[in-house]
């Protein structure tokens, strides 16, 4: 079992409102780069995606559950049949979204019990959280080349250092997907 983040991010580390959804002045900064840039299996998660397990947190899964299941392309098929576990104190009901439930107890044990791939999109309380206790294997990063200046960094100041390694970079439309996995201790 691995642990996979996939993750829009800006050259300077910005991963807030890549879409727009959120409303911020700077928000929709992924889109702006053209639809090519963002459909389909941009993240190469291929069998991984059948195999696997999304975990998302509350506010992700909500944005996500009104956008995938009205889609029919054979991407949005694989998004919407992949177990999904989403991270809420709050969210009782996942009716929304085909094959979603709600973890029952804690977090960091819950994905500690996954026999199966876990694969975190956005949600970056939950990617913290897994961060912080050394559970990452895993960052899919599609870098747009920009630059906001502010918002929620993914790596941000008195995080515990990660040692990484690049496994892979290459262009995906005007982004580049790079693959970093944890560094030989």
């Amino acid at each position: 079992m691995s642990v996979i983040v996939i993750q829009f991010i800006t050259l300077d580390g910005i991963v807030s409102d890549p879409d727009g959804s959120g409303g911020t002045p700077a928000g929709g900064w992924a889109f702006r780069h053209g639809p090519e840039t963002v459909a389909g299996d941009k993240f190469r998660l291929g069998s991984t995606l059948d195999d696997g397990v999304m975990l998302l947190g509350r506010t992700t899964w909500q944005l996500f559950s009104r956008l995938w299941p009205g889609r029919d392309d054979a991407f949005s098929a694989r998004m919407n049949a992949v177990p999904k576990l989403v991270a809420s104190r709050r969210l009782t009901d996942t009716s929304a979204w085909a094959n979603s439930k709600v973890i029952d107890g804690d977090l960091i044990d819950a994905v500690k019990r996954e026999q199966r791939d876990v694969i975190i999109t956005g949600s970056l309380s939950v990617v913290r959280a897994l961060m912080a206790d050394d559970l990452i294997d895993e960052y899919r990063l599609l870098t747009f080349p920009t630059v906001l200046g502010s918002g929620r960094r993914f790596f941000s100041v008195g995080e515990p250092p990660a040692y990484l390694e690049c496994l892979s970079a290459e262009p995906v439309g005007a982004a580049v997907l790079a693959r970093y996995g944890r560094a030989a201790r």
